[in-house]
């Protein structure tokens, strides 16, 4: 089989686990939360992220009229198969068809970017897709004597990506650093094609800025106060690079740990130092940052490790054992994805039910919460993203808590009257004191109703006297 049939097979495989998977999976609590805050009207900018991940899942849900699990993922794994390709094209680029593969193999066979940012409803797809491209772009235009197509490219897709998720800007530092290190290519810094591609991935931004500066920088605030100091943390940054290592999977971090060590050492091949150059700042910067901040999320470094990849291809290309890992991770990944996908669709496994109530939707609170003809509202933007779904799209929810999120800026909630609370996990005492007094007359419990064996607390709360 030539390297092009097995890379048509890989990515056509691929997308079919990938869409078994998001039939056997509900919509989790980032998940549900983007869907049901993102209904509406398209804006141009959000709470939490940039505004192409949401406008993707929003759209094919006004396209198809369905916001299923499985058809609001649709555009996340097609650009999952996407930047398998892309993979491979960066890694033939650099070196060869077959280290290609290797490497495109690799991507997918990593939980963080083969299943989670290659199939949920997350910025991280679109920002790799984003990223992949840009990269392309810049080891087409680089080596060229003007190259303007490439350089525009390089810029539209580096918008794109700070178009996803604001970490993208990390991957134009790297590309600084590249430009004042390398001095065959150290020319363009006296040239206009970077700096018009760099005015052409703002343009593309500038939707973000401009919501931003109508809200109040909102998002800018929220995702930079995620890194503000806390206390010293000295194993902060191990305890990072495990959590990077079990999301990459371990023995898929080790190689790419080590060819970026490789890779330093060989500033002589431009192509391996513009990559090292454009993986270096999310892999150290988040590791530094969980120095001070216990916050720090493990798939945040994503964007470096995705870097690493067409280099970890080459290597993983020269090993023996190799082809014998890869089959290994293979029956790892469908085995535990069979079993996740077993777990939620058959009934009577001994599963404990709160347990079950991320991954599954709460379709069970639409017959019982429309009876009582109240707004609805939930006691945390988490709850509510979850209610939103169970409820469907015909029915609007409120978020009662004051880190509402883009909830705040979504909803227009009531500012009086009754209103009925989905509080999962909470008592009445807990509402009392949380809600009672301060903003309704009193609280009254209401019964449970059932999700997948579990009971969700329903309270009523009499007489709003204003929002938090």
């Amino acid at each position: 089989m030539t390297n092009r049939r097995a890379l048509l097979l890989l990515i056509l495989l691929g997308t079919l686990a990938r869409l078994c998977f998001a039939w056997g999976l509900g919509l989790g609590i980032d998940e549900s939360y983007m869907i049901t805050a993102g209904r509406g009207a398209f804006r141009l900018g959000y709470f939490d992220h940039p505004l192409v991940s949401w406008w993707l899942s929003h759209g094919i849900a006004v396209l198809t009229g369905s916001e299923a699990p499985l058809v609001v993922r649709l555009p996340f794994i097609a650009l999952c198969a996407l930047s398998s390709w892309l993979m491979a094209r960066i890694g033939a680029t650099i070196a060869t068809e077959r280290a290609g593969l290797w490497a495109a193999l690799a991507f997918n066979l990593s939980p963080l970017f083969g299943i989670t940012s290659g199939s949920w409803v997350l910025p991280d797809g679109p920002l790799i897709a984003a990223l992949l491209t840009a990269t392309l772009c810049l080891l087409h235009a680089l080596p060229s004597r003007a190259g303007w197509g490439w350089w525009l490219g390089a810029g539209a897709a580096i918008g794109l990506a700070m178009l996803s998720k604001y970490t993208a800007v990390l991957a134009v530092a790297g590309f600084g650093v590249y430009l004042l290190t390398e001095p065959t290519h150290r020319r363009w810094l006296l040239r206009p094609q970077p700096y018009v591609a760099g005015l052409l991935a703002a343009l593309v931004f500038s939707p973000v800025i401009i919501w931003n500066a109508q809200n109040g920088w909102a998002s800018l605030a929220f995702q930079g106060g995620r890194a503000v100091a806390a206390k010293f943390h000295p194993f902060g940054p191990l305890v990072v690079f495990a959590g990077e290592a079990a999301f990459l999977a371990p023995w898929i971090w080790a190689g790419l740990i080590l060819t970026f060590w490789q890779g330093l050492r060989q500033r002589a091949q431009w192509r391996v130092w513009l990559l090292c150059c454009l993986a270096a700042p999310p892999i150290v910067l988040f590791a530094v940052v969980a120095l001070w901040s216990p916050q720090v999320l493990f798939h945040w470094a994503a964007p470096g490790y995705l870097m690493l990849f067409p280099l970890l291809g080459i290597w993983l290309d020269r090993q023996s054992w190799a082809p014998r890992a890869a089959r290994i991770n293979v029956a790892v990944l469908v085995v535990a994805m069979a079993l996740v996908v077993a777990v939620l669709r058959l009934p009577g496994l001994p599963i404990p039910p709160a347990s079950l109530l991320q991954a599954r939707d709460w379709t069970a609170l639409g017959p019982a919460l429309r009876g009582y003809g109240l707004p609805i509202a939930a006691s945390s933007w988490s709850a509510t993203g979850k209610v939103g779904i169970g409820l469907g799209p015909d029915v609007p929810v409120y978020c009662l808590n004051p880190d509402a999120r883009e909830f705040r800026f979504s909803t227009t909630p009531p500012h009086s009257g009754d209103i009925l609370i989905v509080a999962p996990q909470r008592t009445l005492a807990q509402m009392q004191k949380a809600y009672g007094w301060g903003l309704f007359s009193r609280i009254d419990e209401m019964p449970p109703v059932q999700v997948d064996g579990a009971d969700i607390a329903i309270f009523i709360g009499r007489d709003l006297k204003g929002w938090p």
